[in-house]
């Protein structure tokens, strides 16, 4: 029996969910970057995270998003750790050099078929 056909309806309805939110990400967060970047005047990456900075309610956001991204960060690397996922390295450094908003999905998706695998049963 594969990995897939182990996964409960609820399963594939949680991998869908987590696809659906990495496309998103992938086409509004990762594109703004490319959109930012491909801009005269930009300042680089320096300009990039000063521009996240530019007023109070962008430095919320910001901060918010860099904590979030460090708890994610330190949940793919236990639980990758923990389950066996392969290639976490790969989610932690894909959420460094696209989005987090990307990764982070696509290694929840990993996480459950990793579960799936296993029967659903923690380790």
């Amino acid at each position: 029996m594969t990995t897939i056909s182990r996964l409960s309806r609820t399963d594939k309805l949680l991998c869908g969910i987590y696809a659906i939110l990495a496309i998103a990400a992938l086409v509004f967060a990762f594109g703004n970057t490319i959109a930012y970047m491909l801009s005269e005047g930009n300042g680089g990456i320096t300009g990039f995270f000063a521009a996240g900075y530019v007023n109070y309610a962008t430095s919320s956001l910001t901060n918010d998003l860099l904590i979030v991204a460090l708890a994610a960060t330190v949940l793919m690397i236990a639980e990758g750790r923990r389950l066996g996922v392969r290639y976490v390295w790969a989610y932690v450094a894909a959420g460094f050099l696209i989005a987090i908003s990307v990764s982070f999905p696509l290694f929840l998706i990993a996480r459950q078929l990793k579960l799936a695998a296993r029967g659903g049963m923690e380790p």
